[in-house]
């Protein structure tokens, strides 16, 4: 029975986090495609040019793109990403569990379960699952993971390096997942003490991290995309105030990101004020509690856990830092480097950067209710209050973000576009109409989506990378040649000037407002392949030269590499790890 009994305590995290998991994702998890602002899944995906980051567009999506085109190719595209995100929120809440019961060991399942609900309810979750970031929620649910793979491989646990190995690789979906997680790893291998001298544990972490993540890597290098980004974008994506905090205020309640669009509705009045209060008394109540903890035997004699005191540092780094590049100063240093240093435009939005300081959130929260706890006659009380104050901290949350997040159904028009392009077998990529990045078709609902059509089409569609933030703010893109045939059309250019530049077909999407021009002009010129009330698509006559990228078979190496240690090293730490080790 106590066997049993264990069995089942030990298990209780991984089915809770599930369990708030689904009821986060709710209705999403039906039939249908999620189409939310950068959120865009496909009945199917090809490996296109673009998809492999071979294009002059910057690399956001980089190896994510080809990874849904590998595995829609077998399994709905849909629902590929559904489990993906699914299983990236299950993670992220078991993974705060498991990060407590290993710095933590004597905390119990309470507090356990409390920093699973720190980590999983929260408003980063909710605003990053509004804007359609469901790929960067996959670097998010590495971050534990990362905290109890660094501390196996500073107790000299065997397995450690292979955990961190498959973790930087997991969270390498995106760029920034990658970043997010090294850091992490970096921040808690370089505290002192440990099995290893510092410097090799460093230096063999940024190795697997350039392994990780040479899919987008060597698509920055081959391109150049990621060189330098408009200066506009530093202060259209900074970090935002909430009602009544403050940016501050809003950051340091994981909120504050810059679309005010893509909020739940209890942070765009002052109830964002009192959640705030609500998650922040939870996490304070444990930091004296926390920054107190022992040291188990593998370092002791030190006062204080250098693992947690770095995390410590780590969060108070991650909450203000947002909030100074939000000032006056903070905008003209960010301005100066997006254009001075290559790659700097990946950290203007840097309201995403607040996900360092989740790990420490959820380590304070569970030493408090475990501090609490151990001072009255009911200890299960704490935690369930300690629960309960987080979910009332975030009430529309449940069920898909106050039901924001819902499936939609494309119509049968993309899939006619799609046979079309496949038997024509032509060379040449798509340019598309009307001009911009983002559409409001009558069946994607109010807030604005990107264009499904690089994602939904076997050719390679053009795109400028241009973002329009708020009503009137335009942040410039990468793609050079996707701008110059826009502007091409909509001057109404003579088909050939398409033709030069390797654009074979026209696609018209006629359900969505947005730019035309002169564009009829150049229409009326064209050979209509196929058309209906939806889409109208067109092929530019004569001769186009092939358009596809130099560099696709290292493209597909580094892919491959990328896959080999994410499933190699899993399958390697099952194979080598103790049975009765807690990492």
């Amino acid at each position: 029975m106590t066997a049993r009994r264990a069995s089942l305590t030990r298990a209780a995290p991984s089915l809770y986090s599930l369990a708030l998991a689904g009821l986060i994702l709710g209705p999403i998890l039906g039939p249908g495609y999620l189409l939310l602002r950068d959120a865009v899944t496909t009945p199917r995906s090809y490996l296109t040019d673009s998809a492999l980051g071979l294009t002059d567009a910057a690399a956001r999506a980089v190896p994510q793109d080809a990874v849904i085109a590998v595995l829609s190719s077998v399994v709905d595209g849909g629902l590929v990403v559904k489990a993906i995100l699914c299983a990236a929120l299950w993670l992220a809440g078991w993974g705060a569990a498991r990060m407590v019961a290993v710095l933590l060991p004597h905390a119990g399942l309470g507090p356990q379960l409390v920093a699973s609900t720190v980590t999983l309810w929260n408003p980063y979750v909710a605003e990053r699952l509004l804007q359609g970031h469901w790929s960067l929620l996959t670097g998010y649910a590495a971050l534990p993971w990362i905290v109890c793979a660094g501390v196996s491989i500073r107790r000299g646990r065997p397995g450690g390096w292979w955990a961190l190995t498959s973790c930087l690789a997991a969270a390498s979906l995106t760029p920034t997942g990658a970043l997010l997680a090294v850091v992490v790893a970096l921040v808690v291998l370089a505290a002192p003490g440990g099995s290893g001298r510092v410097p090799s544990r460093l230096l063999r972490t940024v190795a697997l991290f350039a392994a990780a993540s040479a899919p987008w890597l060597i698509a920055v290098l081959g391109s150049g995309s990621g060189a330098t980004s408009d200066r506009a974008g530093v202060a259209a994506f900074a970090s935002r105030a909430e009602p009544g905090l403050g940016t501050l205020g809003s950051v340091a309640g994981l909120g504050g990101i810059w679309n005010s669009t893509a909020v739940p509705d209890s942070r765009t009045t002052l109830y964002a004020l009192a959640g705030t209060v609500l998650l922040l008394a939870v996490v304070a109540c444990g930091l004296p509690a926390l920054l107190h903890v022992r040291l188990e035997s593998a370092e002791r004699g030190r006062r204080l856990d250098p693992v947690i005191v770095a995390l410590t540092a780590l969060a108070a780094a991650a909450v203000l830092l947002p909030a100074l590049g939000a000032t006056g100063w903070g905008l003209a240093v960010g301005e100066w480097a997006v254009v001075h240093v290559p790659g700097a435009g990946l950290l203007r939005d840097t309201q995403k950067w607040v996900a360092l300081a989740v790990p420490l959130y959820a380590l304070a929260a569970a030493a408090g209710v475990r501090a609490l706890g151990s001072r009255i006659r009911l200890p299960g009380a704490i935690p369930a209050a300690a629960i309960v104050a987080i979910l009332l901290a975030l009430p529309d949350l449940a069920w898909g973000v106050g039901g924001a997040l819902k499936p939609v159904q494309y119509p049968s028009s993309w899939q006619n576009v799609v046979e079309d392009l496949e038997a024509s077998a032509e060379v040449g990529d798509i340019a598309v109409l009307p001009a911009g990045m983002f559409r409001k078709f009558p069946y994607s609902g109010d807030a604005p989506v990107l264009d499904p059509a690089p994602r939904m089409l076997p050719v390679d569609v053009l795109q400028t990378g241009q973002l329009v933030v708020g009503q009137a703010s335009t942040v410039g893109g990468e793609g050079a040649r996707a701008a110059r045939v826009e502007q091409l059309l909509l001057a109404g250019a003579a088909p050939k000037a398409l033709a030069e530049e390797q654009v074979r077909w026209v696609l018209v999407e006629r359900t969505t407002p947005g730019p035309l021009g002169d564009s009829r002009r150049t229409l009326d010129q064209l050979e209509k392949s196929w058309e209906d009330e939806e889409l109208a698509l067109y092929r530019i006559p004569g001769d186009v030269t092939d358009s596809s990228a130099e560099g696709r078979g290292l493209a597909v190496a580094t892919h491959l590499l990328w896959a080999i240690l994410l499933v190699g090293s899993a399958l390697a730490y099952a194979v080598v790890r103790r049975p009765h080790s807690p990492e």
